[in-house]
């Protein structure tokens, strides 16, 4: 750990500047009275352009970002750069889903997606597996980000559980005192300090390599030595289906998850919005430049660290970063790394306590609830999720971290119909819905467990590329589990859709229910569309 001393000491020291933040932000644009969700979980509902930039792009630029990403093209090749498209699909998705919801959630004080579905097909029973779905795929998604910090801490020789509890406990201590204030300022340093590394790794890191050719040629020199099918540079005829599925089924998941939904409702107008969803295409280019390192630690020679016989990918950029750069700045990288954990998997905590707070506290635990008992109902849900989350590493543990948001993102694109879809029809059935989301989580279960990777000796849950052979096909073909997951969702939800309305089930929906605005405040044409009622 000496030889590491100098990098220990700038990561602490930016890690507690950063955390101190976190507690200051408490008092940051205080409002009379913290003790509501839409105080302490959307920060008032008041963050301008430049605090919602940050919020967002702090909130979907993850650890997931830094770490398991560029370790993906480590150890997979071109199959990684799926993340480039995929953020690209996300935003034009934003505009129709994401800023349509904010109306409604604007005009009838919703929190949650599962409010939404709440409101619009009168089922409270809908409502709570919508709610359970962003709980379960939410955890996957904060270990996450606590692996990135862990990868941080092996590479600098820290070693033991004790590190990454006392980084849980503050980041759980934070977000209980500030809610999503926390994460909001904060994110103004973690970006900075990711875009300064990124900047300086691509001019830098290249020039000590031999340059992009040197660096190109290694990572294809390493992959054609490997027996495997869909590894490489380039893509082949066994993973394209997999990219092309996985790009637009993880572009359809982003916007789902509840924190996506909480930084968005966190904007004080849908022009916030729209500003925003128009600019963030330009994280997509740091993204790219984030995935090449997993090619350059091919051209350093980098091993991931081993532990327990087990070898940890996710170590080989703070690897890279140790091997490359001078202590003080590689402090500075891990810092980077650590920080861009903290932002995300307290918005995602945050979003997740807003769910059991609104969805299952609220609805089944006690109606009358004010909002004080809310929000602390909220807080105490959020360390909880931590918890979960934790869980989630120690009984999982995958080779490559990214393979737990993929879970997640199966997992939370069984909400497609009744969120995305429930926006712009009625049509659907409350029954129709749930058969259909039972049908597509069953699916999406039984694929995943039944995808194995021998590489890692996981016979089960594996990674999200189901291979088509499974259903009987003669071919090498892979695709994205929760795509197939979705197609089920879909059919079974239109299937038992029609059989309801043929039986003339009701549906649930109160005539009276009020109308949601749509357009933009102070527009004069105001367009309306019913949460529920007759068709």
């Amino acid at each position: 750990m000496s030889e590491h001393l100098t990098e220990i000491i700038v990561f602490t020291i930016l890690f507690a500047v950063v955390s101190g933040m976190g507690f200051v932000a408490a008092r940051w644009r205080r409002p009379d009275n913290l003790a509501s969700l839409d105080e302490w979980g959307l920060g008032g509902r008041k963050f301008g352009s430049w605090v919602t930039w940050f919020l967002v792009g702090g909130d979907l630029y993850t650890a997931y970002t830094f770490v398991a990403v560029p370790a993906l093209l480590y150890g997979a090749g071109a199959t990684g750069f799926f993340a480039l498209p995929y953020t690209v699909i996300t935003y034009p998705l934003v505009f129709l889903v994401l800023i349509r919801l904010w109306s409604v959630a604007h005009v009838h004080g919703m929190v949650t997606p599962a409010d939404f579905v709440r409101a619009r097909f009168g089922s409270p029973t809908l409502a709570l597996l919508i709610a359970i779905t962003g709980l379960v795929a939410t955890m996957p998604y904060i270990a996450l980000q606590l692996v990135g910090i862990e990868a941080v801490l092996k590479t600098m020789g820290v070693t033991g559980d004790l590190p990454l509890i006392i980084a849980f406990a503050i980041l759980a201590a934070y977000t209980y005192q500030s809610g999503l204030r926390a994460p909001a300022l904060i994110a103004f340093v973690k970006d900075a300090l990711i875009y300064l590394v990124i900047l300086v790794a691509i001019i830098y890191i290249p020039s000590q390599l031999g340059g992009w050719g040197s660096i190109f040629d290694a990572a294809k020199s390493k992959f054609a030595a490997t027996p495997a099918v869909t590894d490489g540079t380039l893509l082949n005829a066994n993973n394209q289906l997999q990219y092309i599925t996985l790009a637009f089924g993880s572009a359809m998941a982003l916007f789902l998850y509840p924190h996506s939904v909480t930084g968005v409702l966190a904007a004080r107008n849908r022009g916030v919005i729209k500003r925003n969803m128009s600019a963030l295409p330009a994280y997509s280019l740091l993204l790219g430049l984030i995935a090449l390192l997993g090619y350059m630690a091919i051209a350093a020679g980098i091993k991931p660290i081993t532990t327990n016989g087990k070898a940890d990918a996710n170590t080989v950029v703070p690897q890279l970063f140790d091997k490359v750069f001078p202590d003080w700045f590689a402090g500075v990288t891990y810092a980077a790394i650590g920080i861009g954990a903290l932002v995300p998997a307290a918005i995602m905590s945050i979003a997740a306590a807003n769910l059991f707070t609104r969805n299952i506290y609220k609805e089944y635990i006690k109606r009358d609830a004010t909002d004080a008992q809310e929000a602390a109902v909220s807080k105490i849900a959020s360390l909880v999720v931590k918890i979960g989350a934790v869980l989630v590493i120690l009984l999982i543990d995958p080779q490559f971290s990214i393979d737990l948001q993929l879970i997640g993102g199966v997992i939370i694109l069984q909400t497609l119909p009744s969120v995305a879809l429930g926006l712009y029809t009625r049509w659907f059935h409350r029954a129709g819905l749930i058969a259909g989301w039972a049908a597509g989580m069953t699916a999406g279960m039984l694929m995943l467990y039944n995808i194995a990777n021998p590489a890692i000796n996981h016979a089960h849950f594996g990674g999200s590329a189901f291979p088509l052979a499974k259903l009987g096909l003669d071919t090498k073909i892979t695709i994205y589990a929760g795509f197939l997951a979705l197609a089920v969702n879909l059919i079974v939800a239109v299937t038992g859709t029609m059989i309801a309305r043929a039986g003339k089930l009701a549906d649930g929906g109160d005539a009276t229910s009020p109308t949601d605005y749509l357009a933009d405040e102070g527009d004069p044409r105001v367009q309306k569309i019913e949460l529920s009622g007759s068709h």
